[in-house]
């Protein structure tokens, strides 16, 4: 695993407002968090922005070098970035120790196209992109990658087909799927039926034949 180096100092001063006066003055606000505790830092905004760049999505250690002349090994936890101006507003680091055991999830990068999607017109569907592992900080993988390049339609990778080194336990379920190609949804035209609706002659009131009879009687008194 890559391991880069970044100077940082540790400060006391909290708040919004320090954090603004930071960011004013080139530096990003951080936290170094170990076991139940916490640490904060500050770090050179060009330095850390300079940093993540050059670790491109993959796992790094990083050597925390402060002033004093105490050194952390740290992994970059989380990192928040403005929305809109894209500055570095805050980092979270993770500290580690070489001789003890640390869980982190690995990013899973796919490489190819499936002849699934690409000869019979599937569809890929991503279902998990990363997965959860256990090991010494010096074995972590900076990331993992699968050839999806003969998936057929119908076809899936699973977590028990990643392959890790000795030393690195996966702690998802092994038959989780990663990515599998699905066939393409047909739509179907809707069958009308054409259905003949017989008109009855509508029958005569009730109403009106009673006022029939009524009559006749009537006339017949008459008579």
């Amino acid at each position: 695993m890559e391991r880069l180096s970044i100077v940082a100092e540790k400060r006391e001063e909290q708040g919004k407002g320090v954090a603004r006066s930071l960011r004013r003055n080139g530096m990003v606000p951080a936290v170094l968090y170990r076991g139940g505790g916490s640490q904060s830092i500050k770090l050179v905004k060009k330095d850390l922005a300079k940093l993540i760049n050059s670790m491109s999505g993959e796992q790094v250690m990083v050597d925390l070098q402060f002033k004093d002349g105490e050194k952390k090994l740290a992994l970059l936890k989380d990192y928040q970035v403005d929305p809109i101006r894209g500055e570095l507003l805050h980092t979270d680091f993770f500290e580690v120790s070489l001789t003890e055991e640390v869980r982190i999830p690995i990013h899973v990068t796919t490489i190819g196209e499936p002849i699934g999607v690409r000869r019979d017109g599937g569809i890929l569907q991503h279902t998990l992109r990363e997965v959860m592992i256990e090991c010494l900080p010096d074995k972590i993988p900076g990331k993992t990658a699968i050839d999806i390049s003969k998936l057929e339609v119908g076809q899936s990778i699973h977590v028990s087909d990643l392959k890790f080194e000795e030393g690195i336990r996966v702690l998802n379920d092994l038959n989780d799927v990663i990515v599998t190609v699905v066939a393409a949804a047909v739509e179907v035209e809707p069958v009308v039926a054409e259905a003949v609706a017989e008109v009855a002659a509508p029958a005569e009131p009730e109403v009106a034949k009673k006022g029939k009879k009524e009559e006749e009687g009537t006339e017949k008194k008459e008579k």
